[in-house]
Formats: structure tokens, sequence, C-alpha cells
């Protein structure tokens, strides 16, 4: 075998593994796209039964036009799932009558490669802003 023919070897399994390794980053980055987006799926979810608890009188066991006192449990009846952890804040909403703010936690790694994908919501009687943290 010759040099030439050496040289293409080494420059052929080089090339393979560049490109391995690139794969490998574009999967991570889109399976936290991925989680990223299911959580702000599950958060507008949230929100509308949020909201549902806001306008349902007290009587009803909602809150009468305030947050005050929304638990977690009045929106979801877990704060875990496959997407990742979510979280009132805080739990139980206290003395806002106006927003509440639900942060969702996920299983893969955010844009900084080193914590979760964390995903925020605040939710007022007619609106909802969702923001990315991580």
């Amino acid at each position: 075998m010759g040099s030439q023919q050496l040289l293409l070897i080494v420059v052929g399994v080089v090339l393979i593994g560049i490109m391995i390794a690139v794969g490998m980053d574009m999967f991570k980055d889109q399976a936290s796209s991925m989680n990223r987006d299911s959580i702000s799926n599950d958060l507008g979810n949230f929100a509308i039964q949020a909201q549902k608890y806001y306008r349902r009188p007290t009587l009803m066991g909602g809150g009468g036009h305030s947050f005050a006192g929304l638990r977690f449990i009045h929106i979801s009846k877990s704060s875990v799932n496959d997407n990742g952890t979510f979280a009132l804040s805080p739990d139980p909403a206290a003395g806002s009558d106006t927003y509440v703010t639900i942060t969702g936690t996920g299983v893969n790694t955010g844009i900084d490669h080193a914590t979760p994908v964390r995903v925020q919501i605040t939710v007022w009687p007619d609106s909802s802003l969702i923001s990315t943290l991580n």
C-alpha cells in the first residue's frame, strides 16, 4: 500500500470522526429544543387552568377573580410529567390578585449545555407571557 493510499485512509477516518461529532451535537440541540417546546406547551395548558381558577367563584372552589390561594393541584394532578417538573411560585400563590408565575424545568440540558432547560410563564387573568430562561 502506497503512502498516498494511507493518507487517503487517514483523511477519511478523520472526516468520519468530525461528522459523527457534529451529528451528536446537532442531536443534543434538537433534543433540548423539543423539550423546551414540550414544556412551553404544558405551561400554556397550565395557564389556561390557572385562568379558569381565577374566573371560578370561591363557592365553586375557584379564586373569585383572584390568584391568591391558587395551588398547583388546582391546575394539574401532578407537577411532574415526561417533559419535566413544574412549580408555581410561590405555592400557594400568596397575595397576588393580578398574576401568577409557573416555571417548568426540563429533562434535557439547556442552551448553556450545563443546566436543564427552564421555561417560565407569567399568567394574568386575560393573557400570558412565556419566557425561556435556559
